[in-house]
């Protein structure tokens, strides 16, 4: 028998009418949205100040336990508890016809609250610039999971005629699936760690199912995982409404256990299906970046990839890995299938699963990929797991690029292509490394008498490039395609004047330098040349060989860097690191540029879309007057809150523990000026210069890999794209520039940040006073003791010998009394900048915590006002419907 649709829409009509009938109904609706509201706008979402809904999506789940039992709980059991069920199975209509415009009906309802919680994206758009389409998956979720779960608060109401009752079962039936990953993280614990019904539990939990529509994909087996939920427990409903039919005595009996059978064999064919589809792992990218389809530069590698040369890509994958890691095995398989159905006959794709102690274990092993011992937390205790997530890139006998590891922030999309491109090139590029006291290659360390390992970037770089190590003792010759000079301040006089002889030749040549080197002050550029040997007698540094005149670089240049001055930013992007973060610490981000130059060049490719880098310490470039080479600022710190700091307020040099930071140095503003921590330097005249010079060599130190492999902090820097991306545009090697910088963007809380600006400044101008109330009371003091000193020197009655006797007394005198007064007038002034510094910081939590609050009460009002109105259209229409002269009009004549 077909499905009517007449029929279907007259019990759907019917159910849907009657929720909306009174007040609870609304009422339900507005405490909804309210505890949506409570969980996506808490206090972590604006410590986080990213304009998403990701704290709505981690609580999300927990949320439908209370919105899908309180719609479904009437849809059957008032039915049975007024008898009208007995009516409804009476009239025409067949039983699944009956089942499905009930299901439709709380479906819709779902809808109407769900939409009425779209005044969460309204609140979302207000406080900055969220992705559209990332809102459109994870309300697609959100729509998709309350569907499923709806069919089995239903089967809960139809086992009973008590709303109550029903409310319970069905809670307890949603959270079998909202709960079934936690469950899945014990189940270790008792039946073996690695087990493949651990995985599936997992898999099969609600909040796992909801990740990918978090991130702002549809994923096919998300679908079908609700579509199967849905099925299965429709099927339930039928049966049980079906039940009235063949219950009662033993045929009925044969009948229940025919009917659970086949509710089993549908539950096996339903997880079967959803297995094989979460092995394809086939998802549509709605993002506005598209970060989870393969870019076109992936698309043109493979598609002129020779035809003489076949690729194969190996990837050691462990079939079960911790929790963190799933994003990372699920992105991974999902791209090599791409490049395998994208290139064709040209590249194999052979995906080994790789247990620890297996046959394929040793494979990996035998290519450089082992298993990461991985700390996790699973049923409340801390666990380490062996995987493996590597892959090996072959392109002949001897092309091969290996990826030991892919981890929770390894850019998967940009590895894979240039490691394909690498092994298909007939000749690798060359960069040389320039010998220096950094010593980024490595080598022996004569203080410690110990072998220092390469630099992250070095081991970076081979994986494109051939990588030399280049010394400046005697003049720089070799065939580089680009020349790293990391802390050339450091060269001796003769190793200088190879370094300048060799830039002036026009060859591409990357600069690191820096007024305070971060990971190891004693390379200052401000500081002697520490001996190689280590320390003197006494532990006492000894001084090396002279330096070098960096200036000869610098006019070479045209340039002007003052290497006694450190930058520093008094605004923190990031709130939660508000109170550990020193102004030392430079964040430039794309925001800076607002009503100002922009932070990040689109002139040149090197620094063109990125979003923020983060510099330690760093200095400050720029043009000279009359210099006839061109320079491109690629980074540049805001002018609203940057000034430098000079050395000597900055470092004290002690002779036996080297360079002491000092605290609490004075920092002033200077909105005037422009601050350009790097830039790109050209020139046609003569031999040309192709140079580009960064001010701070900490923004390559291995920190940065560590913050981007784990997502430290839930930073998202681009320091090593943004070296990476010079270094491939100084060697010509401009394929993977645009791969690498690809990333969502960084949309942050505007309306937050704009508002409390205001504050920050405030507190500046405040610091700058109190900074010159203290000078101020210095110079008085200071004038009285050059006073009573010239008063002494101007007696007459004195002879030579008794002035100086009573000069230098008096100084000693004063000079004690004047060290006191610095302290009191130091702590003075520090106590008033930490008053009025824990003064914005409350009118800025205050600020927040106003639009915590409207954001929190906002978004109930459209679901109450309309629920108010409902309620008065009902109460006059009723009252409409009453004879007049039944109306009590005085109270008192009836009393």
């Amino acid at each position: 028998m077909s499905l009517r649709k007449h029929v279907i829409f007259a019990v759907f009509k019917r159910n849907f009418l009657s929720y909306f009938s009174g007040v609870i109904g609304y009422l339900f609706i507005v405490v909804f949205v309210a505890l949506g509201s409570v969980l996506a706008f808490s206090d972590q979402f604006f410590a986080n100040n990213i304009a998403s809904l990701d704290q709505l999506n981690q609580y999300f789940p927990l949320l439908l336990l209370f919105i899908v039992p309180a719609i479904t709980m009437s849809a059957w059991a008032d039915e049975r508890k007024t008898g009208t069920d007995e009516l409804l199975f009476t009239l025409p209509a067949s039983d699944g016809e009956i089942v499905l415009g009930k299901y439709l009906s709380v479906l819709a309802v779902y809808s109407v609250a769900l939409a009425f919680s779209l005044s969460h994206v309204v609140v979302l758009f207000m406080l900055g610039h969220p992705d559209v389409g990332q809102l459109f998956a994870n309300y697609l979720g959100y729509w998709c999971a309350g569907a499923a779960l709806l069919s089995a608060g239903m089967f809960a109401s139809i086992l009973t005629s008590s709303t109550p009752v029903a409310f319970v079962i069905g809670a307890v039936l949603c959270a079998i699936p909202v709960f079934s990953d936690r469950i899945g993280a014990i189940l270790p614990d008792f039946l073996g760690r690695h087990l493949s019904a651990s995985r599936l539990f997992q898999n099969m939990g609600l909040s796992e199912q909801l990740r990918d529509f978090g991130l702002g994909m549809i994923p096919l087996s998300g679908l079908l995982y609700f579509v199967s939920i849905c099925i299965f427990m429709l099927y339930l409903n039928l049966v049980m409404a079906a039940r009235r039919h063949w219950a009662g005595g033993t045929k009925g009996t044969q009948m229940g256990w025919q009917f659970a059978a086949r509710a089993l064999c549908l539950a096996i064919i339903l997880i079967s299906a959803n297995v094989v589809f979460a092995n394809w792992n086939v998802r549509e990218d709605v993002t506005s970046e598209k970060l989870y389809s393969i870019s076109p530069t992936t698309k043109k590698i493979l598609s002129e990839l020779p035809e003489k040369r076949r690729i194969l890509i190996q990837a050691f994958i462990s079939p079960e890995v911790p929790r963190e890691y799933v994003p990372v095995r699920t992105t991974l398989l999902g791209l090599l299938r791409q490049y395998d159905q994208a290139a064709g006959d040209q590249l194999d794709v052979r995906i080994v699963n790789t247990e620890q102690f297996s046959p394929e274990a040793d494979e990996a092993r035998t290519f450089g990929i082992g298993a990461r011992e991985v700390q996790t937390e699973r049923a409340g205790k801390v666990v380490t797991d062996s995987v493996f997530l590597g892959a090996v890139v072959t392109g002949g006998v001897d092309d091969e690029v290996v990826i030991p590891w892919f981890d929770v922030g390894t850019p998967i999309e940009y590895e894979l292509t240039r490691s394909i491109g690498t092994v298909t090139e007939t000749k690798r590029r060359k960069v040389g490394i320039l010998t220096t006291d950094a010593k980024i290659a490595g080598g022996m360390n004569m203080q410690t008498f110990s072998s220092d390992p390469e630099w992250r970037i070095v081991t970076e770089l081979k994986k494109q490039y051939d990588v030399v190590d280049v010394s400046p003792d005697g003049p720089i010759t070799g065939d580089f395609d680009v020349l790293i000079a990391p802390l050339p301040s450091s060269l001796t006089v003769p190793q200088m004047k190879n370094f300048v002889n060799y830039v002036k030749s026009g060859k591409p040549t990357l600069i690191f330098d820096d007024p305070m080197p971060a990971f190891n002050p004693q390379l200052a550029a401000q500081l002697p040349k520490p001996s190689p040997g280590g320390g003197g007698m006494f532990g006492q540094r000894q001084p090396g060989p002279p330096k070098g005149d960096i200036n000869l670089l610098l006019n070479e240049l045209g340039i002007a860097w003052d290497k006694g001055q450190s930058v520093f930013d008094l605004v923190n992007p990031h709130p939660q690191f508000a109170s550990v973060v020193q102004p030392d610490l430079v964040f430039v981000t794309e925001r800076n540029g607002e009503g100002e130059m922009a932070p990040f060049s689109d002139e040149s490719e090197v620094s063109k879309g990125l979003q923020e880098t983060l510099l330690l310490w760093p200095g400050s470039i720029r043009p000279r007057e009359g210099s006839q080479a061109k320079f491109i600022p690629l980074i540049r710190s805001a002018r609203s809150s940057t000034g430098v700091l000079p050395f000597d307020q900055l470092i004290s040099n002690h002779p036996l523990f080297g360079p002491q930071m000092l605290p609490n140095p004075k920092r002033i503003i200077d909105a005037n000026t422009d601050y350009y921590l790097a830039a790109r330097i050209t020139s046609d005249v003569g031999a040309g210069l192709n140079v580009v010079f960064i001010a701070d060599m900490d923004i390559i130190s291995n920190m940065f890999f560590q913050i981007r492999d784990r997502q430290m902090y839930d930073l998202n820097l681009d320091n090593v794209t943004f070296v990476l991306n010079a270094v491939d545009e100084l060697a010509g090697d401009k394929e993977y520039i645009p791969l690498r910088k690809r990333r969502a963007e960084h949309r942050t809380l505007t309306t937050v940040e704009a508002r409390t600006q205001t504050f920050v400044e405030k507190l500046q101008q405040e610091t700058e006073e109190a900074n010159k109330d203290a000078e101020k009371q210095l110079e008085e003091a200071n004038a009285k003791l050059n006073e009573a000193v010239e008063k002494i020197r101007n007696d007459p009655s004195l002879d030579a010998q008794d002035k100086q006797i009573r000069i230098q007394m008096t100084q000693r005198s004063l000079q004690q009394r004047l060290d006191v007064d610095k302290v009191n007038i130091e702590n003075a002034k520090e106590k008033k900048v930490r008053q009025e510094k824990r003064e914005t910081e409350r009118e800025i939590s205050a600020i927040e915590g106003r639009i915590k609050m409207w954001a929190i009460l906002l978004p109930p009002i459209p679901a109450l006002v309309l629920g108010i109105i409902i309620l008065c259209i009902r109460v006059t229409n009723e009252r409409n419907t009453i004879v007049p002269e039944r109306l009590v009009r005085d109270v008192g004549k009836h009393a």
